[in-house]
């Protein structure tokens, strides 16, 4: 039994010094997030579909305390029912430049750069921010993004923070997204270890040629995934903002919980292998289970469960509070639910390759003829991107 001991032992440990550590970079980021240098700016926001809160979250990019930037909406089907949205807010604010793209150029297995490609190849400028729809933009949202850029940088971004859940099902979104995700993010960002996340990216366009252009993102299934490895293949870092971005949930159902956290888990495990495995023993049930074994068998007291419980789940409420992150009355109950779910969570990660994004079938696996098409796409396209550049470097001698 002293064995078990050291392990719950171990375990808390560990868990709270995460905690700690996350809440002293953001104390250490307080004050350093006014950028010195304010360049003009093109976001690029990709759309697909009615979210919740897309208008408010739409509206937010044109509320920015910046002094020069435009708005390009990126979707691919003329269809769409977020593009009227998309044109009420350009209507609402004439003051801003902005534009609405329509149509796709499938280069990639991934449909939102095959979306995104055609704002990038438009863009007025060479700072580009890639910003999800559903996305909510503080007023200071670029300079946020641009105190991280420091010597060394190639990206920075931002994980998602759930806000405005509507019912149990996105409080359990929350607990997942906030505390435990966001939390272990941050914290290999603080360790030098940042891992790129397709929410919020700013890129340079420069720095995106001198890698291998921006086509490279597309030749892995998640453009996050693709540029972790580029950015960190150039000799740069990735590197998160000192307090991440909101996403307003609204109201979500178990299915659609269930099926985004394990897309993300497929696309962890395929692309972060050895940083996956150790996700089975990040949540708190395999140590909460082995203290009860411990109770039941006489070693502990229960009151020593019951402490150990507080310490675990208070330091992941100390974490949000310290953020202002969401906590609610069922915080706590989504947070026990989620741990309980994450080992399943991680076994079906690892027997199974599929996922589904909004109605596109995708997969991770590496023989996937879709895959395997998409890298001729991608080989066609980088191919003919270089045609293109020494045909104007031809006429400009």
């Amino acid at each position: 039994m002293t064995v078990l001991t050291w392990i719950c032992a171990t375990a808390l440990s560990i868990h709270l010094l995460s905690i700690l550590l996350v809440l002293v970079r953001k104390k250490r980021g307080q004050g350093s997030d006014g950028a010195a240098v304010r360049p003009p700016v093109t976001i690029l926001r990709p759309i697909c579909g009615r979210e919740n809160h897309l208008d408010e979250t739409l509206q937010s990019a044109f509320r920015l305390d910046w002094p020069d930037y435009e708005v390009i909406f990126c979707v691919a089907s003329p269809g769409d029912p977020a593009i009227a949205v998309a044109r009420k807010c350009m209507a609402d604010h004439p003051g801003i430049r902005s534009r609405l793209l329509i149509g796709e150029d499938v280069f990639s297995v991934n449909p939102k750069m095959n979306n995104v490609i055609k704002g990038w190849r438009s863009a007025t400028h060479d700072w580009i921010v890639i910003a999800d729809s559903n996305v909510l933009m503080p007023e200071d949202y670029l300079q946020r993004l641009f105190a991280r850029w420091v010597p060394g940088t190639g990206l920075v971004c931002s994980p998602p923070i759930g806000s405005a859940p509507s019912g149990f099902a996105a409080e359990l979104e929350c607990a997942w997204l906030n505390s435990f995700q966001a939390r272990w993010q941050l914290l290999a960002d603080a360790a030098g270890l940042g891992f790129a996340q397709g929410k919020s990216m700013l890129l340079n366009r420069q720095v995106m040629a001198r890698a291998g252009g921006f086509e490279r993102l597309g030749a892995e299934v998640a453009e996050d995934a693709a540029a972790t490895h580029i950015i960190r293949a150039a000799g740069l870092k990735v590197r998160l903002v000192h307090e991440p971005f909101e996403q307003p949930l609204g109201r979500r159902s178990f299915s659609s919980v269930w099926k985004r956290q394990l897309r993300w888990a497929r696309l962890r495990r395929s692309s972060f292998p050895l940083f996956f495995v150790p996700e089975l023993l990040a949540g708190g049930l395999v140590p909460m289970a082995l203290m009860a074994a411990l109770a039941l068998s006489g070693t502990c007291a229960p009151s020593t469960f019951a402490l150990y419980g507080l310490a675990w789940y208070g330091g992941e409420m100390l974490l949000a509070r310290g953020y202002d992150w969401h906590l609610g009355r069922r915080t706590l109950a989504a947070m026990i639910l989620r741990d309980l779910a994450l080992p399943a969570l991680w076994l079906a990660a690892w027997f199974g390759d599929s996922f589904d994004w909004r109605g596109n079938a995708m997969s991770v696996a590496p023989d996937d003829p879709r895959k395997a098409g998409a890298a001729g796409r991608l080989r066609r396209a980088v191919e003919k991107t270089k045609e293109r550049a020494k045909a104007l470097a031809t006429l400009r001698h």
